[in-house]
């Protein structure tokens, strides 16, 4: 009997992301997809360093070190949709009083406070040699260093309240307040003039050699699927931590054994 099986009976599933929204459905899938994802971080990670390393040659203004940014770049944009993707479910949460979205809200909050704290350290790596200094109050480091807070304060929160219920609530209404944050982190070298460097990647193309395109791309790819894996590996831990008196998870523990 495969996990899959141990859905409580019952009409067939509807077909679309709902049919998941069953505790035993999303553990299932989760056992099915962890394996891929942490193939393909591993993979891609990998061809990313070679090709940032020993392919990519190296900028004519700021030499090696421009190649943190195969790691910072990636970094940011993990940490800013880990918290869009929070708010999301957090609001489904909140209207349709799912439990499931609130377990995969809060799976997100640590991946994407541990992105966006290495998004801050490698930026500070980067910014020593390239400013002159490792901090500046600039826009858009302002902004992500409040992006940070507001995870440590969302895990904080649902760390606090006893209730899990109440904690579910309490955290999504933060996430969603807070997601306002994450359009400034975005605009935040246009709409002011700050040290921050500009996108190198637009719609209309991308201003970097081809062999740091595909480096950043690699990178990039490489670390989604370490968080998407992160993630999933976090809300299916949760899931069975809530539902740890359903028939479903004692069939489950009795199979492993």
């Amino acid at each position: 009997m495969t996990p899959l099986d141990a859905a409580p009976p019952g009409p067939p599933p509807r077909l679309g992301w709902t049919r998941f929204s069953s505790p035993p459905r999303f553990h299932a899938l989760c056992t099915r997809l962890l394996p891929v994802l942490w193939t393909l971080a591993a993979l891609l990670s990998l061809a990313g360093l070679v090709l940032g390393l020993g392919v990519a040659p190296t900028d004519a203004q700021q030499g090696e070190v421009y190649r943190i940014l195969f790691v910072h770049v990636p970094a940011a944009w993990i940490g800013m949709v880990c918290y869009l993707a929070m708010a999301f479910w957090g609001g489904i949460g909140l209207a349709f009083n799912t439990r499931l979205a609130f377990l995969v809200m809060r799976a997100l909050a640590p991946t994407g406070a541990a992105f966006t704290a290495l998004c801050l350290w490698s930026g500070a790596l980067w910014g020593q040699p390239t400013w002159g200094t490792w901090w500046v109050w600039d826009a858009r480091l302002t902004s992500m260093l409040l992006l940070l807070f507001l995870y440590a304060g969302f895990l904080a929160l649902v760390s606090a309240i006893d209730d899990p219920r109440r904690a579910d609530r309490a955290g999504a209404v933060l996430a969603l307040g807070g997601a306002v944050n994450v359009p400034v982190i975005y605009g935040s070298v246009l709409w002011w003039n700050t040290l921050h460097q500009g996108a190198s990647i637009t719609p209309r193309g991308a201003s970097m050699a081809a062999p740091m395109l595909w480096a950043l791309l690699a990178c990039s790819l490489g670390l989604w699927a370490y968080a998407a894996a992160a993630v999933l590996s976090r809300a299916r831990t949760l899931a069975l931590e809530r539902e740890r008196g359903a028939e479903w998870v004692r069939r489950l523990a009795e199979a492993k054994r």
